[in-house]
């Protein structure tokens, strides 16, 4: 038998260049450093909404950045009732405060003091005084410090009752559950001088009011 005519090799197909690999790390999210970077910042929206829905923030407005002093010659309340909480300033950073909370207060020589520092112009006071004669009048009043002395009175105290169970300061007056607070029907404070972030107050009622500002360091103790 004849023998059959050889077929000609098919064509190869053309070889292109290998894409040369991606450099390493690239293209994807380094997810352990984010998650670094977003922990504290859920941890803070976390917190603030745990702190509201049991109660614990204490101003409702966000604090300045600066804490002031006030001081009174005697302070007289009925419906005494303290206990731990937060403030919250513009930047969402929590601040842990004492919150006095006084159902009806009466003030005497009041005096409220401020410092601010500029540049160039350096220290500048802003001084309040009030019930020199007649002595100045709160309800509701609720003032979130971090210091405050003085020599106190109570009748009829209970001390290391439930923050959540208060009940004889203003009716707003309570912190979270299982937490330390103490409240008394009545409560008489002389030489009294306390550091606080913030003081609301239903009413306020300032007989003889004086405010002034003035440069250097000017303060109420």
């Amino acid at each position: 038998m004849a023998n059959s005519p050889e077929l000609p090799e098919p064509p190869k197909s053309p070889e292109f260049p290998e894409s040369p690999a991606p450099p390493s790390g690239a293209g994807r999210v380094r997810w352990r450093r984010f998650a670094v970077l977003t922990v504290p910042a859920v941890a803070v929206t976390a917190g603030l909404g745990i702190a509201l829905a049991q109660g614990a923030l204490a101003a409702s407005f966000a604090v300045s950045g600066q804490q002031f002093k006030v001081s009174a010659k005697s302070l007289e309340g009925e419906g005494f009732a303290q206990y731990g909480g937060v403030d919250v300033n513009a930047r969402e950073e929590l601040i842990p405060v004492a919150v006095t909370a006084i159902r009806e207060a009466k003030l005497n020589s009041l005096c409220q003091s401020v410092v601010t520092s500029l540049p160039v112009i350096g220290d500048i006071s802003l001084n309040l005084t009030a019930g020199q004669k007649t002595p100045v009048e709160a309800s509701n009043l609720f003032v979130d410090a971090t210091q405050l002395s003085g020599d106190a009175v109570f009748k009829n105290i209970e001390i290391g009752r439930d923050a959540s169970t208060l009940d004889k300061g203003p009716a707003d007056a309570q912190g979270m559950q299982d937490l330390f607070a103490q409240q008394a029907d009545w409560v008489s404070i002389t030489n009294l001088q306390q550091t606080a972030w913030a003081t609301n107050a239903g009413t306020f009622k300032l007989s003889g009011l004086s405010m002034n500002i003035s440069k250097g360091k000017k303060e109420c103790f």
